[in-house]
């Protein structure tokens, strides 16, 4: 006599797909320990006394030229204004020879198109002249 044993199916023989995600935090607070541990090694510094300087006003040279631009595009050549562009080139072309050379300080107005501070900067350059700076007002830091 055969027996036929017949099984019903469970519930616990179905595939399981949820991810399980307990050895993934048992990893990641394994490795935050370990950075919380090894962090104030890889910062500490020497501790020194650095020391403390202010920003020196500007010492121009006698030889220095100072170009300004205001907000409507007028160029100005140490106080004077300049009639033109040409005449602006011819003036730093007779400058650039000079032994030394001398600098030339851009002061431009915050509110000049950008269009008269590159042509200035491009006349140095046609003239020859070698060191040209951006004169700015110190202080402040934060925005208008």
């Amino acid at each position: 006599m055969a027996v036929e044993l017949k099984f019903a199916p469970d519930e616990d023989d179905a595939p399981l797909s949820a991810i399980n995600t307990t050895p993934l935090v048992d990893v990641m607070l394994v490795l935050l320990i370990i950075f919380l541990i090894t962090i104030p090694v890889v910062i500490h510094t020497v501790p020194v006394n650095l020391p403390r300087e202010t920003n020196q006003a500007l010492r121009s040279r006698p030889d220095t030229i100072v170009i300004a631009v205001d907000k409507d595009g007028v160029v100005y050549w140490n106080d004077a204004r300049v009639a033109d562009q040409p005449a602006l080139l011819r003036k730093l072309i007779e400058r650039a020879v000079d032994v030394p050379q001398p600098e030339v300080h851009i002061r431009a107005d915050r509110d000049v198109r950008y269009e008269s501070v590159g042509r200035l900067v491009a006349d140095c350059q046609r003239a020859g002249i070698a060191k040209v700076s951006f004169v700015i007002q110190p202080g402040g830091g934060g925005g208008s």
